[in-house]
Parts: C-alpha cells; sequence; structure tokens
C-alpha cells in the first residue's frame, strides 16, 4: 500500500512537471519502476499505458486554457503514432541505449540554445514571437524520431519535440500544451505496440493505475500555471531540465563517479538557479505591477 502511495505521488508530480513544461513524466516514471526492477519493456509498456490517461486530462485541461496550436498537434499526430508503435514493437530487440547518449548530445545543445535565448531576450521583452509555423514535412520527421525515442526510452516525446518548436519561436504555453496534448495519440500507438509484442500480462497494473491517479489530479492543475507563469521563465525553466535531464544519460554512459557526478550536477544547478533569478528580476512588471493589475500574468506569457 506504502508503494502504491508512493507512486501516485510521483505521478503526480511527474505529470505536475510534465503538463508545465512539456516533459519529464516518462523519463520520471520509467526511471522508478526501472530502480524497482522491472524490465525496460515492461517499463515503459505500463508508464504509457498512464500516459493514456495522464495526456489525455492533460490535453483536455491545456486546450480549456488555450495553451494549444491545433495545426502542430494535427501534424504531429500521424508521425508521431507510427513512431510510438514501431518504437514499442522493436524495443526488445533494439540496441536503445547505445543510441541514447547520441540523442542526449543534441538535445543538451538545444536546450542550451534555447536558455541562452530567452535569457537574450529579456532586454526586448515587447517582441512577440514570429507567427511563422511548421509545414507537414517539417513535423513528420520531428514526430516519427520523437515518437520512436519516446516509446523506446520510456521518455522522450516532450524532451525531443518542445525544444525544436521552442526553437522556432513558438509561444512556451502553446508549445508545452500542444506537446501534452499530441502526446495522448503517442501514448495510445505505443500501448497497442507493448501489447502486440509484450502481452497484457507484463503491464503492472497496480502501479499504473496509481501512476494514473497522480496524474489526473495533477494535470488541471499543470495546465493552469502554464497560462499564468511568463514564456520567458517558462523558456529558462524548460532550457535547464533539458539540460540537467540529459546530461545525467551521458554521465552514466562515460562511466563518471558518482562524486563527479554530484560536482557536475551542483554547478549546473547553481547556473541554472542563477538563471531563473535573473529572469524573474529582469522580467517587466513584477509583482508590485501584478498587484494593481490582476491580469498582467495572464496576458504577460504571450510574449
Amino acid at each position: 500500500m506504502k508503494k502504491l502511495i508512493v507512486l501516485a505521488f510521483i505521478g503526480l508530480m511527474a505529470q505536475l512537471i510534465d503538463g508545465s513544461l512539456g516533459m519529464a513524466y516518462g523519463v520520471t516514471s520509467t526511471s522508478l519502476l526501472l530502480v524497482a526492477g522491472i524490465a525496460p519493456a515492461a517499463a515503459s509498456a505500463s508508464v504509457h499505458l498512464a500516459e493514456v490517461v495522464t495526456t489525455a486530462a492533460s490535453g483536455v485541461s491545456h486546450i480549456k486554457f488555450g495553451n494549444v496550436d491545433k495545426q502542430v498537434v494535427l501534424r504531429l499526430i500521424l508521425p508521431g503514432s507510427i513512431g510510438a508503435f514501431l518504437g514499442a514493437c522493436f524495443l526488445s530487440s533494439l540496441p536503445g541505449d547505445i543510441v541514447k547518449p547520441y540523442v542526449s548530445l543534441f538535445l543538451i545543445i538545444l536546450g542550451i540554445y534555447i536558455l541562452f535565448r530567452f535569457l537574450s531576450k529579456l532586454r526586448d521583452t515587447k517582441t512577440s514571437p514570429s507567427e511563422n509555423t511548421f509545414s507537414k514535412k517539417q513535423l513528420m520527421p520531428l514526430g516519427l524520431l520523437a515518437g520512436f525515442l519516446d516509446a523506446t526510452g520510456g521518455g522522450g516525446w516532450g524532451p525531443v519535440t518542445a525544444p525544436v518548436l521552442l526553437a522556432k519561436d513558438m509561444k512556451a504555453r502553446e508549445v508545452i500544451g500542444s506537446v501534452d496534448t499530441s502526446e495522448f495519440a503517442v501514448a495510445v500507438s505505443a500501448s497497442v505496440g507493448f501489447f502486440i509484442s509484450l502481452g497484457w500480462e507484463q503491464v503492472e497494473w497496480l502501479w499504473v493505475g496509481a501512476l494514473m491517479a497522480g496524474g489526473i489530479v495533477a494535470a488541471p492543475i499543470a495546465a493552469w500555471l502554464v497560462r499564468i507563469i511568463p514564456s520567458h521563465i517558462l523558456g529558462v525553466l524548460v532550457g535547464g531540465l533539458i539540460i540537467i535531464t540529459n546530461v545525467r544519460t551521458l554521465l552514466l554512459t562515460f562511466g563518471f563517479s558518482s562524486n563527479v557526478m554530484f560536482a557536475i550536477y551542483f554547478v549546473l544547478a547553481a547556473f541554472w538557479a542563477v538563471g531563473i533569478i535573473y529572469t524573474v528580476k529582469s522580467f517587466p512588471g513584477k509583482i508590485e505591477t501584478e498587484n494593481k493589475n490582476p491580469k498582467f500574468l495572464k496576458n504577460s506569457v504571450d510574449y
């Protein structure tokens, strides 16, 4: 019973992070299941089954709060679903761990770019995001790759799609809402692929239920947070999260000692904290402006 309560809490926290930043539910939940000794394929299957419900709740919440670009969602669903299905079916025979370091390095570079991009634009906060949208040809390979990596690694849809969409100058809240909403189709396709390749008996149903329960509670809260938090702060949070999440994969791959890993994490976390503090202090119309105008935060996310 204690384990189920802990899993429900993990599901809540994972969905709160995922729904607010567009990533980390799969990574957080899968890591927990792997630590508990579940095989990678079974862990990924359990997480994706839970995500069928949590992503549905998250998608509905983001749509309600106006955080979704429907064109982006529609263009990501089909290739993402195909990639997730293929990744799920071939997970048992594919060396996903060999590919992870290269993907992580690419994501770290994107994370650094996003982090400094949002920090550098603080001086010109009135500049609105570009209205340019991705074409089907641009989003098809992105969705295919992200869906495949998500199924084979137990997480990856958000970390792969969100940085690329942010780099295109989409509004941060719309990136997060669109990524979370389109992930529902990815989770369904991955679950179908796992059922075909593994069977129902490999799924930890009690654990899935606990993860679902926590995620459902957190989904509307996360969607609301995205609506009120300024996009520059979200951008810095996302950039730092991408870097720290993927640095772990590289450090483990090259066999660094725990002391060295701790030192690297500490330095990265310190720089990230400084960036967040700088962003909050540099953003125009701080707390005193918010108090005078309750609609300030709602409008500020569109910068």
